[in-house]
């Protein structure tokens, strides 16, 4: 239950590089991924082309836990996924939306379905120790408070810091933080000092 599970997403399809249509797949695996544990590392997307959907299908499952894919499957010409996946793995295939091989699971394009998908697929998965988080408002400029935040993030290795700048109320330019841990009391001790050099940034304002 300690083991850390990743994954990452290979997005198929020349509608998506196009930009003819737009992906509305990956914020939602990732934070369904997210909730129940399993870190996702990488998203890739290629074109509707069999050596490219292999290469990378072959250097994301042997990267990561699980490889989610979407898009390029259906009853079109160039929908395939399916067939790509088979010679990948050097086996025949059902051609079926949803089907898992190896730690490869191929779901469906359109997000509808994907998403009803997910909820079948998910209690098959392993788990991991899900990733905590917590967030404070720093009401300062990012990059009043990037020297500092860095020292917090080197002296607090088993946590993440993010800052996200951001516009408040008063049309000022503010910035969010946020600290990522699994592990509660690292998480607690990172946010504390995080906010002890708020304190302090303040008080030499």
């Amino acid at each position: 239950m300690n083991d850390i599970v990743t994954a990452g997403i290979l997005v198929i399809g020349d509608e998506i590089l196009s930009g003819r249509t737009k992906d509305k797949n990956i914020g939602f695996i990732a934070e369904y991924l997210t909730n129940i544990g399993i870190d996702l590392k990488e998203v890739r997307v290629v074109a509707d082309d069999e050596a490219d959907i292999i290469a990378a299908l072959d250097a994301l499952r042997s990267r990561y836990t699980y490889v989610f894919t979407t898009g390029g499957r259906g009853p079109t010409h160039g929908d395939i996924t399916a067939d790509s996946v088979a010679k990948a793995f050097g086996v025949g295939i059902d051609l079926a939306p949803g089907f898992k091989i190896g730690n490869v699971i191929v779901m469906a394009g359109v997000p509808s379905i994907m998403q009803a998908m997910m909820d079948i697929v998910a209690p098959k998965l392993k788990s991991g120790v899900r990733m905590l988080s917590d967030t404070v408002r720093a009401n300062a400029r990012e990059g009043d408070i990037g020297g500092p935040l860095r020292e917090i993030a080197n002296a607090h290795p088993d946590t993440i810091i993010g800052s996200y700048p951001f516009q408040d109320e008063d049309k000022k330019p503010n910035t969010n933080l946020v600290v990522r841990s699994r592990d509660p009391e690292k998480l607690q001790a990172a946010m504390n000092a995080v906010k002890q050099m708020l304190a302090d940034l303040n008080v030499l304002r």
